[in-house]
């Protein structure tokens, strides 16, 4: 079954800890000093919030879990007929976790990630360039991004 997800770029993250908490009716299941995660089952969302300089405030991206490799396969394949460019990041770290995900946005910007979650991290991990993602640019002329599907890696790397 699939996990919908949101990750919301936070000025404070204590106030949006205590807000969220009230909002949810419970406690991060996951906290960092930097992150905090709430995985709830109703409604069945894995809810994320980071404090990063710099990084924009709001809506980060949206984003389906899956609970294994059969499911990841189907979102994959949804990803690829959506004909956009598709980045492939394949195995990662980030936000605290292990996964394997490719990313996507939609014809407005609006970036989504599928992902399956195959075991914590103590680091928070890297994310491509979410900005360059959403313009629908992914991995053109980024230095080391992982490729688009179906694009040569970059020669810089």
């Amino acid at each position: 079954m699939n996990r919908f997800h949101v990750h919301v770029g936070v000025a404070d993250l204590e106030k949006s800890i205590a807000f969220y908490t009230g909002l949810f009716g419970q406690e991060p299941s996951a906290t960092k000093p930097d992150y905090a995660k709430w995985m709830l089952d109703d409604p069945r969302i894995n809810f994320a919030i980071s404090c990063k300089e710099g990084a924009a405030k709001g809506i980060e991206h949206l984003g389906l879990q899956v609970d294994d490799q059969a499911e990841l396969g189907l979102v994959y394949g949804r990803l690829r007929a959506a004909d956009r460019p598709v980045l492939e990041e394949g195995a990662t770290t980030c936000c605290y976790a292990q996964s394997e995900k490719s990313w996507i946005s939609d014809p407005d910007g609006v970036v989504w990630e599928a992902f399956l979650t195959t075991g914590d991290s103590t680091v928070y991990g890297e994310s491509p360039d979410l900005a360059v993602l959403a313009s629908g640019s992914a991995a053109t002329g980024a230095c080391c991004a992982p490729p688009i599907s179906g694009q040569a890696k970059s020669p810089c790397c």
